[in-house]
């Protein structure tokens, strides 16, 4: 007869479905949970951002407002005391306080009068985005914008990012842009997802659908490319400049790569050019670009605009090009210089190419005299191809040994 002992075996951990081995019981659960309480996080902090950066944007257009009826009743006054306005703030706060914002801060304030946003909701309980969870962060973050400050109660009769109120500015209707404001809060769109439905005329052909319900259920459902992640929402343009930050991101690690060797490329050419900026934000309406690279040509004495393309050429990239040219031109380009330059560099798998847009020059010669001074397309081409098979094979050494 065998003899048992006393002890018994333990019984063996249960453990999550793709938990690293050797890994604590429930560590995995740990991380995600950790996850998704700092992406909550920041979408809470970008959100009570957006909240006061639209509730102060409202106030300016109201002092605006109120400081052009008791002064002169000419529109003229009206934009004299813009440009002054502009200048000031601008020397103080830096970018952001254009004349085109400032226009936009009133017409804001005119459009959302206190009559309005005395009857929209607080943000006591925003509406819920797709894939978000609310819950604790979501009323803290109410707490804190309820605290006994003017520009915070006025913030919470905000309930959409300035964004998206920035969109719903330029729908002419009243009753499109009620209708498109009044699904934003209800089916939680993003700001993307706001811009395909106004786009894609969604209130218009809702109005002749003949089963409007089936139209709204439709609409409310997202598309992926309409999700907007919390970097997303914190690295908006408008928040950032709000905050005064810079922004310096790249799209891809491949092109930053490019952009930041073409920089170095190009400034070993000589002592002609002068570096600008890189990744140069730009605003066209209520559109948002960026200009890759952006030199000095000190023999030209003019702008030379880079703009890198990862795909083939396209007449699409030339139109781009002469739209970053033209508002070079307007804004960025002083009196004594010559108009700006546009190159447009092409980085394909089995194609580099190079193009200078001087189309819009205001004549010939020096059209003739850029080509000449400016370095040669077939060596910049033979340059973006060389780095960009040295970066590849960087990357592909790297897969291998991971």
């Amino acid at each position: 007869m065998t003899k048992r002992s006393g002890k018994q075996k333990p019984a063996p951990v249960k453990r999550v479905k793709g938990e690293p081995p050797g890994s604590p019981a429930g560590y995995a659960d740990l991380v995600e949970g950790i996850g998704a309480l700092l992406e909550e996080a920041r979408r809470a902090s970008a959100r009570a951002v957006n909240a006061l950066l639209t509730a102060t944007y409202w106030e300016i257009g109201r002092r605006i407002v109120e400081h052009e009826q008791q002064g002169a009743e000419r529109a003229e006054y009206g934009k004299q005391v813009l440009a002054r306005l502009s200048a000031d703030l601008g020397a103080r706060f830096g970018r952001g306080f254009g004349v085109d914002n400032l226009q936009r801060f009133r017409l804001f304030y005119l459009t959302y009068g206190p009559e309005a946003i005395s009857a929209t909701p607080s943000r006591e309980s925003p509406p819920e985005q797709a894939g978000e969870k609310h819950a604790t962060l979501s009323r803290i973050s109410a707490q804190a914008s309820s605290a006994p400050s003017p520009l915070a109660d006025l913030a919470g009769r905000f309930p959409l990012p300035w964004s998206a109120y920035v969109r719903l500015l330029a729908v002419k209707s009243e009753q499109a842009r009620e209708f498109y404001e009044a699904e934003a809060l209800r089916g939680g769109w993003s700001v993307r997802q706001l811009d395909r439905q106004i786009q894609s005329q969604f209130y218009e052909r809702t109005a002749l659908s003949r089963n409007k319900a089936a139209m709204l259920e439709k609409g409310a459902v997202s598309q992926p490319e309409d999700t907007v992640t919390p970097e997303e929402e914190i690295k908006d343009p408008y928040v950032l400049e709000f905050l005064g930050l810079e922004d310096e991101y790249s799209e891809t690690d491949l092109e930053e790569a490019l952009i930041h060797h073409l920089e170095s490329f190009l400034l070993e050419l000589g002592g002609d050019f002068c570096f600008i900026g890189r990744q140069k934000r730009l605003r066209i309406g209520d559109e948002w670009y960026r200009v890759d690279l952006v030199f000095y040509h000190r023999r030209l004495r003019c702008l030379v605009i880079i703009d890198l393309k990862l795909g083939r050429f396209s007449h699409a990239d030339s139109g781009q090009m002469h739209v970053y040219l033209n508002y070079a031109r307007e804004h960025w380009t002083r009196e004594d210089e010559n108009p700006p330059v546009g190159l447009i560099l092409c980085a394909q798998k089995n194609e580099s190419l190079a193009r200078y847009a001087l189309d819009d020059l205001p004549n010939k010669v020096l059209a003739a005299e850029y080509r000449t001074v400016l370095p040669d397309e077939k060596l910049i081409a033979e340059e973006l191809e060389q780095t960009r098979r040295v970066l590849e094979g960087r990357r592909l050494g790297e897969g291998e040994e991971t």
